[in-house]
């Protein structure tokens, strides 16, 4: 997440301040520019692995900093989240038997911080959006304790003037607002960086915005967020809508989201990205006393052009571009351009997280050298099309290619793309091993249709038959970690099974939220009280909520309280008696954080079938009845019995 020491932006003064440096900076960038100060000798590559911290149940857990005081590696840092981790592996120059070193490394990373995890009593996971994950999990409070992020929630709270909204469509519906930006944190991926010599940046910029659909199809690894089934790589429509400042009261103009694709190719330099930027965001955060870069280049040190970096830290395009200083350990520290690539999701093996890079950086190159700037082939907005399609629907996608024809994802990748990759990793002189390891990997998977996502979503769905939702994506993660040690490829997994839950069964359901039914039925104060009859005839439920129109429960409508009205029909009641005459308005409720011992007790206590679980603004998001609890012990016993 980048530079933490920074100032709050609430400081109008400060934030001035910071808009003179960072214009001071691009200046600067383009001064290094037209006088070919940054290196263009060296091909180098780079990745960022990003985990997920879990408990023994596999639901996330906040040890971040714990982790990170076992570890004691400056490999490991802080992400957004508590329960988030990141690892920055070292560069390295393109060529040979980069991939696999590149593999090794991240392999080694990942087994140390599921030690360190275990050690503390968890676990790590990657995979691009957690399956365990609740709402409830991503409040401000599980957000890391520094001043960028907070400085940071805090402006795009008041950019966006309140909550902000999530609104995603796939196999299930989401809808929902939240308070924080802690949202960004559901988000984890395995982030690389080509490095690229100044006269080259546009041609391969541009390259690397036309390659991402057909590349994001073959990598989905993001089906399920907050139990719905969602996009196939959900992380591109959640993160875009987790940071979103745009108004909703000038619908009539063409705002660009925080987190983007762009507008348009890149004519000739990486400048004319800081410039939209910096035109279309304003600052958020600021820093102070940083060096003025014309002193360091009068010096003959590379400006480290800080205000610029932190700005283009707050703009989040999927193809980003970056100036950096250094190289790979013991390289002369020289300022240098990369083409950050954000869309490629954690997961869901380090071995398919490689293999997805090389074909990045292999496509990249070979298209390049194939087909030249990909502007003069394809409208902008088919390459942004093609990138939407396949975060909705993976390799079921159609692309829009440079052939300015349509292909079935599948036949593209598998007749032009991987041919491409491959000739392109030649021409950056990797070794034969690398490219037809990891490019068959590719190829296997594609061909299979078996990507992250697909595996997750029928697991998931031969789970529900003999599972809870909590106890289903449970076994999900757990068997993610399981072929992960394995370091086995997605599309040699077999399905999920149903195991590990009973030794996690406690953890699994303490809490309210985790046993309480959300699908429910419910009727409106106002609406006939046959109608609330029939709901409970239809649908064998023995209680009905009733709620207003922003979701607020109102009352209750009871087998009992039926029976009084029944009675009052038999005795010759004909009226078209509204649901409000008849339903129950001294309601005992729950909040969903509630431990479900606790509310067994309150339910006895008050003598009462079921609990509406209401969030805090006192909105019906649940019911825990009694056929639930039934149902609870009934899986308690069996487990007991059988053990």
């Amino acid at each position: 997440m980048g530079r933490l020491d920074v100032t709050s932006s609430q400081n109008e003064e400060q934030l001035r301040l910071f808009m003179q440096r960072l214009l001071r900076d691009l200046q600067a960038l383009e001064h290094l520019l037209a006088h070919g100060l940054i290196e263009s000798d060296r091909r180098r590559g780079g990745a960022e692995q990003e985990y997920f911290l879990v408990d023994g149940a596999m639901m996330p857990r906040n040890m971040a900093t714990a982790v990170l005081e076992l570890l004691d590696d400056p490999h490991f840092v802080h992400e957004l989240g508590q329960f988030n981790l990141e690892a920055n592996l070292d560069p390295f120059v393109l060529g040979g038997d980069c991939f696999a070193r590149l593999e090794r490394q991240a392999s080694e990373l990942t087994a140390r911080a599921r030690k360190a995890a275990r050690d503390l009593g968890g676990d790590a996971v990657i995979c691009g959006i957690l399956p365990t994950l609740r709402q409830q999990d991503v409040r401000s409070d599980s957000m890391v304790d520094r001043p960028r992020y907070r400085a940071l929630e805090d402006a795009l709270l008041r950019l966006r003037g309140g909550a902000f909204r999530l609104h995603i469509k796939g196999i299930d519906d989401l809808k929902t607002t939240h308070d924080s930006i802690m949202l960004e944190a559901c988000n984890a991926s395995f982030q690389v960086h080509f490095q690229v010599a100044p006269a080259d940046f546009a041609r391969y910029y541009n390259v690397a915005q036309a390659v991402a659909g057909p590349v994001m199809a073959a990598a989905v690894n993001s089906p399920l967020l907050f139990g719905r089934r969602l996009w196939r790589e959900t992380r591109l429509a959640l993160f875009q809508q987790s940071v979103d400042t745009r108004s909703d009261e000038v619908p009539e103009r063409a705002q660009m989201p925080r987190v983007s694709f762009g507008t348009r190719w890149v004519k000739e330099s990486p400048v004319e990205i800081y410039r939209e930027d910096i035109s279309r965001f304003p600052a958020l955060i600021g820093t102070e006393g940083d060096e003025d870069p014309f002193e360091a280049i009068a010096a003959g040190r590379a400006p480290a052009l800080t205000a610029l970096r932190l700005h283009t830290g707050t703009v989040y395009r999927w193809n980003r571009a970056c100036y950096g200083v250094g190289g790979e350990a013991g390289a002369e520290a020289k300022p240098h351009l990369r083409i950050e690539n954000r869309i490629l999701p954690a997961g869901p093996s380090v071995h398919d997280e490689v293999a997805n890079a090389a074909f990045w950086f292999g496509l990249v190159e070979g298209v390049a050298r194939e087909h030249g700037d990909p502007q003069k082939l394809m409208e902008f907005d088919t390459a942004k099309g093609n990138l939407l399609g396949a975060a909705r629907i993976g390799l079921e996608s159609q692309m829009h290619w440079l052939d300015d024809q349509h292909h079935p994802c599948v036949s593209l990748i598998r007749k032009q793309l991987l041919p491409l990759a491959e000739a392109g990793l030649e021409a950056l002189q990797v070794d034969r091993a690398d490219r037809e390891r990891y490019l068959d990997t590719i190829r296997a998977r594609v061909t299979s249709g078996q990507t992250g996502a697909r595996w997750q979503l029928t697991s998931y769905s031969i789970l529900l038959k003999n599972a809870s939702p909590a106890e289903a994506q449970a076994c999900l993660v757990r068997s993610m970690i399981r072929h992960q040690e394995a370091e086995t490829p997605v599309h040699a997994w077999p399905k999920a099974e149903l195991d590990g839950v009973a030794d996690a069964f406690r953890a699994l359901h303490e809490k309210v939220s985790a046993v309480m039914k959300t699908d429910l039925y419910t009727v409106r104060a106002n609406e006939l009280a046959d109608l609330a009859a029939n709901l409970m005839d239809w649908w064998h439920v023995r209680h009905v909520a009733v709620e207003d129109e922003q979701h607020r429960l109102v009352g209750l409508v009871t087998h009992r309280s039926l029976m009084r009205w029944a009675v009052a029909r038999e005795a010759g009641e004909r009226r078209a008696v509204p649901v409000s005459e008849i339903m129950e308005r001294e309601l005992v409720t729950a909040p969903p954080e509630m431990s479900t011992l606790d509310a067994i007790a309150l339910m006895r206590e008050k003598r009462i079938g079921c609990l509406p679980v209401v969030n805090a603004d006192g909105r019906l998001i649940g019911m825990l009845s009694e056929d639930a609890l039934v149902t609870l012990a009934a899986k308690l016993l069996d487990q007991n019995l059988r053990a």
